[in-house]
């Protein structure tokens, strides 16, 4: 991990300015089993240091690919120097962020490092495993990744700590033929926050996993296109995440309603039923620690909770610190950089749809005719908050009973118009942690949401 050779600099900031100079490594490790074959195994980690200072609201920008105390001093001048020359030159008014409030003992995560062996083992293990209890398969992948984040940030006016995001995860995919031959996949991720020993110590814990998801993929072997059209439909915790991510989440970050999003004019209006609740939590959620905390951001704001939706009524965006003073909200630590070299975007972190008091059981009694869709495999919107998701996994509902898995399909719709309709929310959520937001840069983030039970538009075949 870091040795702390930022917090020594802040006797260099220069008076009048707002300063943020931080020390960044991230790391990656990636091993890849094709049917059995090591096709990919890897390992890569960069650091370096990066300077953010602003005058009059103005900023200038350096950063440096190496990590040394004359790297920093040299980004930090550099940066000093960019934001007086923009100042100093600048036409018309402006004004510096407010100070905030500093706090610090943030957490900790250690990064553990372990050699590549361990990875491929266990892979070759989980491999061993598939092969002999998974016969109907006509491909498989085992698929170990890890990635972290060690930044150590100094503020002049706002908080400064030291940070670390590392999280690992083990992905076990199958492809199979359907009876029209037609090829069917499935995917589970393992894993989530911290290192190897966390989650893999044991292998044997997988395979119940690994068992549930080789009979889904036999059940969606056998089964059926949906009929397209207008359905009502229960949208699993995980789609429900998708959609609290992708086609709103995006929506209500401040950058991007400046850019014109729909929730720029909806601010204070409804746009979902009473029951719909959203919020970017930033480290924990429902009494529990969320799987990708973060306690402090890369402007030195301390993270907190951001309430978007509130009983279906948009009341919040995701701010830095300009977008809030523009806004007059308060910034809540979603301003963060992927990379060194990067500046801070507004990102979400942990955004969730809260969970209601039904029972999932009794909404899928209350369809006649519907579907419950469980799983996505990917998704993407606008910032309309139109939306497309494609469903991996799905069943019909008949006369209030699970009926035959449905085979690849889309649902579309728009957000704000689609989250009105929902009428049940079930008292659990799903969490998923595994993927990257790409918005300009990669980005971990959690996402979480409850079944509900809703309108949507779903394709057929």
């Amino acid at each position: 991990m870091l040795t702390d050779i930022i917090t020594p600099q802040k006797a260099l900031f220069a008076d009048g300015m707002q300063t943020v100079l931080r020390g960044h490594e991230n790391r990656s490790r990636r091993v890849v089993l094709l049917k059995g074959n090591l096709v990919q195994n890897s390992r890569s980690s960069s650091r370096g240091i990066s300077a953010r200072v602003t005058r009059n609201g103005r900023y200038g920008f350096s950063s440096s690919s190496s990590y040394t105390e004359a790297d920093a001093q040299a980004v930090l001048k550099a940066a000093t120097e960019n934001a007086a020359f923009l100042d100093a030159r600048a036409a018309g008014a402006s004004r510096s962020y407010p100070a905030l409030p500093a706090a610090g003992g943030f957490p900790l995560r250690p990064i553990l490092d372990f050699e590549q062996k361990r990875f491929i083992d266990l892979c070759r293990t989980v491999d061993d495993y598939v092969v002999a209890h998974c016969p109907k398969l006509t491909s498989r992948t085992v698929v170990y990744t890890e990635d972290s984040q060690d930044k150590i940030i100094a503020s002049s006016d706002a908080s400064s700590g030291h940070v670390s995001y590392p999280r690992c995860y083990l992905y076990v995919m199958m492809t199979a033929q359907s009876k029209e031959g037609v090829p069917v996949e499935l995917f589970k991720a393992f894993g989530g926050g911290g290192s190897f020993e966390d989650h893999f110590s044991n292998p044997e814990t997988l395979y119940p996993g690994i068992d549930r998801l080789y009979e889904t993929l036999m059940d969606k072997a056998e089964g059926v296109w949906a009929e397209a059209g207008v359905k009502t439909v229960i949208l699993g915790g995980m789609m429900g995440g998708m959609l609290a991510h992708e086609a709103v989440g995006h929506t209500v970050e401040a950058d991007l309603v400046l850019g014109g999003s729909v929730a720029g004019p909806n601010l204070g209006k409804r746009v979902a039923s009473d029951l719909v609740t959203l919020t970017d939590y930033a480290h924990t959620a429902f009494g529990e620690t969320v799987p990708l905390p973060v306690y402090l951001d890369d402007e030195g704001t301390a993270a907190g909770d951001v309430t978007l939706i509130k009983d279906g009524i948009l009341t919040g965006y995701m701010n830095s610190r300009e977008t809030a003073q523009h806004f007059g909200m308060t910034p809540a630590g979603n301003a963060r950089a992927w990379d060194c070299s990067d500046e801070p975007l507004i990102r979400m972190r942990n955004t969730a749809i809260h969970p209601g008091k039904d029972k999932l059981a009794d909404m899928i009694a209350s369809i006649d005719d519907g579907y419950y869709l469980v799983e996505s495999s990917n998704g993407q919107a606008d910032l309309t908050g139109e939306f497309m998701f494609g469903v991996s996994l799905g069943y019909e509902i008949k006369h209030g009973k699970l009926g035959r898995a449905i085979l690849d399909t889309t649902v579309s719709g728009v957000a704000f118009e689609m989250l009105k309709t929902v009428d049940m929310v079930s008292d659990h959520i799903t969490w998923s942690s595994s993927g990257f937001c790409g918005k300009k840069q990669p980005m971990p983030v959690g996402m979480a949401g409850p079944e509900m039970r809703l309108k949507i538009s779903i394709g057929g075949r």
